[in-house]
């Protein structure tokens, strides 16, 4: 016979609820995780803005229906961060249209410092006196702590309240809607569907500020690094160029957001949307090669920089061809080979090689071999071994006149990386996936989840890693471009956009399976979920269609440039 005390007993009617931090709290069935909060001892800043509730995202009203294990989440957790920017966006949202009827705001990308670029339609562009006022009300819904309310309802009462507001980008955004129900939320009587979680009430959202900012305004929040306050504001001209370049195009398309592209998909075509795409890409390379034909006899080294997945390999390829068709010698040479030998590589605060640094390159070979060529020496080039991680002898070269210098890399920007080299013989190219696709106006897509996908296809595809894998990694390479390539990126002389208007609709069905091979429980669950979320709104198109010169073929598989090397 067992010694253990088991018998009957009546169903507990309260839940126990055991935080990573080690407090374990007992409350009312149904209670909700926010009410667990306050009553626990929880350190004031930065504040709690969601949970992970048995390993899932959640938002802090989610009902506590059984015992549970809470990690809680603040501003300085990335998927709390989503969800302040969200929350932050519905409210300003509700605040505009409460004082300005008829103003449709455009949530439409994010800036580095902590802000999103906001545009209105439907009238003039704010005033300051006129943001000052949004403000204003906004600052009031905080400290009333109004409650943001959230309900399910049917697909069809959701299409008759976005009909009456003439909202057209979600209505045309509904056609691709599988589910009977859309989740829906609310904030003094002002109703809209925001993708994602969201904060229960307006009292969370207390850092923000509203500035005019280049043709629209931005709304400023602090970044997760410094949580407690905002950064300054940063100009960022020749992004803001770039982005209204890609809205241009978007006009030109006539592709406005993700429901419009699935209409487009749905007529059968998309064939013509891909090719004027590929043709709008191509026209800048050219136009950027002819600029440096005329600039020839003065630059001599270009240099190309971006963040990951941007497809810098591939634009470095054809604007080698450009080149060539202008009559230049292009010379690549890959920044790879300059890595110092593993012994001396920097290492980053966990104690791992920090590759990512400027200074896991010989600085001093790399400007020393630069020199030589530019003066018509003959130059041993290194080759970085990464089996064994040493550098060994390489090619034996020299150029002529008639060469350009092209480098890709990372630290393309950065002055230090060419502290040697006249800077009047160098031009510097920054490119990345800025995409302005957006579900609808108030629900953007960020440029970085475009980036992730990218490198998650081409990572199976090429590198053997899984989705897990690549998700896992992100975060370093993320942390890597705030430190060594987002700060300089306005040093470019000029900017190029990789993003094409229909490459999530090719993405999606060879990003799914991916994602889904992710047992639910791991980490990187959370983030995959997140991303087949959105991926949900697009209608999927076969990848048959992508030129097999694309910037897109680099990560998707079936690039004709893939072993090409220019110039040899």
């Amino acid at each position: 016979m067992s010694d253990l005390n088991i018998h009957s007993t009546q169903p507990r009617q309260t839940a126990q609820v055991s935080f990573s931090d080690g407090q374990v709290l007992e409350g009312p069935l149904n209670a909700t995780i926010e009410e667990f909060v306050t009553a626990g001892n929880f350190p004031p800043e930065p504040i709690p803005i969601a949970c992970l509730v048995n390993g899932q995202l959640r938002e802090l009203s989610y009902h506590a229906d059984r015992d549970l294990n809470v990690h809680i989440l603040t501003l300085a957790d990335s998927d709390g961060m989503r969800v302040y920017r969200r929350s932050l966006s519905f409210l300003l949202i509700a605040a505009a249209c409460e004082l300005f009827s008829g103003a449709k705001i455009i949530i439409d990308y994010g800036l580095n410092f902590g802000g999103l670029y906001c545009e209105v339609e439907g009238r003039l562009p704010f005033t300051k006196t006129e943001l000052k006022q949004i403000e204003t009300r906004m600052r009031e819904l905080v400290a009333a702590d109004a409650p943001i309310e959230k309900e399910r309802i049917p697909v069809a009462e959701a299409e008759k309240l976005f009909k009456a507001r003439n909202a057209d980008d979600k209505l045309r955004l509904l056609k691709a809607r599988r589910k009977s129900y859309l989740t829906i939320y609310t904030l003094n009587q002002y109703r809209d569907y925001m993708h994602g979680y969201m904060v229960p009430s307006t009292g969370y959202l207390k850092s923000f500020a509203l500035d005019t900012y280049s043709d629209g305004f931005v709304l400023r929040y602090p970044r997760s690094n410094f949580p407690n306050q905002l950064q300054p504001r940063v100009e960022y001209p020749k992004l803001v160029g770039v982005f209204k370049e890609y809205s241009d195009w978007m006009i030109k398309l006539g592709v406005k957001d993700v429901g419009a592209l699935n209409q487009v998909i749905a007529k059968g075509d998309l064939l013509e949307t891909i090719l004027v795409s590929e043709a709008l890409q191509e026209q800048r390379i050219a136009q950027l090669a002819t600029l440096l034909d005329s600039i020839r006899q003065k630059i001599r080294l270009v240099l190309i920089s971006g963040p990951s997945s941007s497809g810098k390999t591939t634009f470095s390829k054809r604007l080698a061809i450009q080149l060539m068709a202008n009559g230049i010698r292009p010379l690549t040479l890959g920044l790879d080979n300059f890595i110092v030998n593993r012994e001396d590589t920097p290492r980053d605060e966990e104690g791992d090689y920090d590759y990512e640094s400027l200074y896991a390159l010989d600085l001093e070979l790399f400007n020393e071999s630069l020199l030589g060529l530019m003066r018509g020496e003959e130059v041993t080039l290194p080759h970085y071994n990464f089996l064994t991680g040493q550098r060994e002898q390489g090619d034996v070269i020299s150029i002529t006149d008639e060469h350009m210098i092209i480098v890709e890399g990372i630290h393309g920007m950065n002055p230090d990386l060419v502290c040697d080299i006249p800077p009047d013989k160098v031009f510097r190219i920054y490119m990345s996936a800025l995409t302005q696709l957006n579900l609808d106006r108030h629900n953007r897509i960020a440029t970085t989840d475009i980036r992730l996908l990218r490198r998650i296809i081409r990572d199976a595809q090429h590198r053997g890693y899984t989705a897990k894998d690549t998700i896992s990694r992100w975060p370093k390479v993320r942390k890597g471009e705030h430190t060594w390539i987002f700060p300089y990126q306005e040093n470019a002389d000029v900017m190029f956009n990789s993003a094409l208007v229909y490459e999530l609709a090719v993405m999606k069905p060879l990003a799914e399976p991916l994602l889904l091979q992710i047992e639910p429980g791991k980490p990187e669950h959370i983030e995959a979920k997140r991303l087949l979320s959105f991926l949900q709104w697009f209608e999927p198109s076969s990848s048959d269609l992508v030129p097999d010169n694309s910037l897109l073929r680099e990560f998707i598989g079936g690039s004709i440039l893939r072993s090409y090397k220019p110039g040899t």
